[in-house]
């Protein structure tokens, strides 16, 4: 309805905001006030800890930073074959992908005013679409309506319901029900509006049913294609009105109006982690020091001291001048520091959210094949929630399908398996979608749950109150210690908020190091 005032010239039309600026420090900062940089240990070498080290290594800072896993990212993770896994359930997983398969188990999409499109293009990490809507791909809810268990397309149910909710509309601005709103003009132009965007009439010529969705044009797809010679193609029959409305199919189609999911979206050629490769070249490989588990943070009257054991459980001490802390809150929290019980209680405060995702590589690539579906999503309410096809990769001799992207209570239920039983759920709930071709001619599979992988232990966190004193007290340097994150900012769960977090922690540091 505030598309079609829109369509009116009757509400605001949006406008896009415009990245907040950002000026990374330089060396001429401190070569022209005679100040020399400074040491930082940054802790964590996920997309926060090297987009900090990354721009204060821009004007000099001397920085290092402590890594638990053996490789950068955090849960910018993309999975290829010879890849291994412990999960802390003392589960192992061998990744056996195909040569050039992968699966991003972490973010797998960028959207077009990200701040993480600026780093690739200045790192050089080339881009390409990441089909993030198709109107090919499935939407399945069980229930009780003609609609209900059983796989319909994104263009039939997005026909159906533009079709029959504009039809409702049209029939109440028509009967006066909007006299009080509208004057003549307007109502007669928004009943031509709706007629267009809802297909209604289906030009028939009828002007008894001008108003009506009659589900008979190409819209919803054909059960006979057009073709050659009379082949006019077979328009594939609408359910009815009750049944479209009860069954809830349109559920997901505000999805794309998000202000981070709408079109287009973008992901790196070859896997998501050649962002963090790129940042980690960046930085400078020498000064991550990978296998390095913090067990201790201390603030001090000249800097901060780091505890942490190598890789062979050896125990050090770092120091540095500063310290900025991208550890995910929860598990922040419980390394002991002396930076009082506020920030402790602080880092309690948001919650850690499960998440999970299976890869399941085929031999063949049926949904293109058979299914005429090239990348998307397809969603369900099924405990897979979501099925993501490859957006790469097209015509090729195999690809990996992502067989589900669940969160909360779902996720936390495939957490508990094993892997060999995550995969058979997985392919029993994805054959009620697809059929029996979802069980055939798998020739891998590696299942993720981010709240049994070590130094995440949640896919992301949420605050209960993202404006109180908890967050207001990690947003603040405590002695000279400085927290970042995508927690710390309003785009959670995405590499945008991590970069953003990491340069505003930057530009605190600096700040403070320039007026000191």
């Amino acid at each position: 309805m505030f598309g079609a005032m829109g369509a009116l010239g009757l509400a605001p039309a949006a406008v896009a905001t415009p990245t907040t600026a950002f000026t990374p420090p330089k060396p001429s900062d401190f070569t022209l006030s005679g100040r020399s940089a400074r040491t930082v240990l940054v802790l964590g070498a996920g997309i926060a800890g090297l987009t900090t080290a990354y721009e204060l290594g821009k004007a000099g800072y001397r920085v290092t930073l402590l890594e638990g896993r053996g490789r950068p990212g955090g849960r910018n993770w993309t999975v290829r074959g010879g890849d291994t896994e412990t999960d802390l359930n003392g589960e192992t997983q061998r990744v056996r992908f195909a040569e050039g398969q992968y699966m991003n188990a972490g973010p797998g999409r960028i959207p077009q005013h990200h701040v993480t499109m600026d780093y690739c293009r200045e790192l050089g990490v080339p881009l390409e679409p990441f089909v993030n809507q198709n109107a090919n791909a499935l939407l399945y809810y069980t229930g009780d309506t003609a609609v209900s268990n059983q796989a319909v397309t994104h263009r039939a149910a997005k026909a159906d319901v533009y079709g029959y909710v504009s039809e409702l509309l049209a029939k109440a601005t028509d009967a006066g029900a909007l006299d009080g709103e509208l004057s003549g003009t307007d109502r007669e132009a928004l009943i031509e509006f709706l007629r267009d965007f809802g297909d209604l009439g289906n030009s028939t010529g009828d002007p008894a049913a001008a108003n009506l969705y009659l589900g008979g044009s190409g819209r919803r797809g054909y059960d006979v294609a057009p073709g050659a010679g009379l082949q006019s193609g077979t328009v594939s029959p609408a359910p009815g009105l009750s049944d479209v409305i009860a069954s809830g199919i349109g559920r997901e189609f505000s999805f794309e109006f998000g202000w981070d999911q709408a079109v287009m979206m973008f992901q790196p050629v070859g896997g998501m982690d050649r962002i963090a490769h790129a940042l980690e070249r960046a930085v400078g490989p020498s000064k991550i020091r990978y296998g390095a588990t913090v067990t201790g943070i201390r603030t001090t009257p000249t800097g901060a001291d780091v505890d942490y054991t190598d890789a062979a459980g050896v125990p050090h001490t770092a120091t540095a001048e500063f310290v900025v802390n991208t550890i995910p809150p929860h598990l922040a929290a419980r390394i002991p520091h002396n930076l009082g019980p506020a920030v402790t209680t602080a880092l309690q405060a948001p919650r850690p959210s499960p998440t999970g995702k299976i890869g399941l590589e085929y031999s063949r690539r049926w949904w293109e094949e058979d299914r005429r579906i090239y990348g998307g999503i397809t969603n369900t309410d099924l405990d897979l929630s979501h099925i993501w096809y490859p957006s790469s990769g097209f015509h090729g001799s195999s690809g990996v399908v992502v067989g589900y992207y669940n969160y909360g209570q779902d996720a936390l239920d495939y957490a508990a398996l094993p892997h060999s039983a995550r995969r058979s759920r997985a392919v029993v709930n994805g054959a009620q979608i697809h059929g029996d071709v979802y069980g055939r001619d798998i020739t891998s599979s590696f299942s993720v749950s981010w709240s049994a992988t070590r130094f995440s232990e949640g896919g992301w966190v949420g605050w209960a109150d993202q404006e109180g004193p908890d967050y207001r007290t990690l947003l603040a340097p405590q002695g000279n210690v400085y927290f970042a994150g995508d927690h710390l900012s309003h785009a959670i769960a995405w590499q945008h908020g991590a970069m953003t977090s990491a340069r505003a922690a930057v530009t605190a540091l600096h700040e403070r190091v320039m007026t000191s």
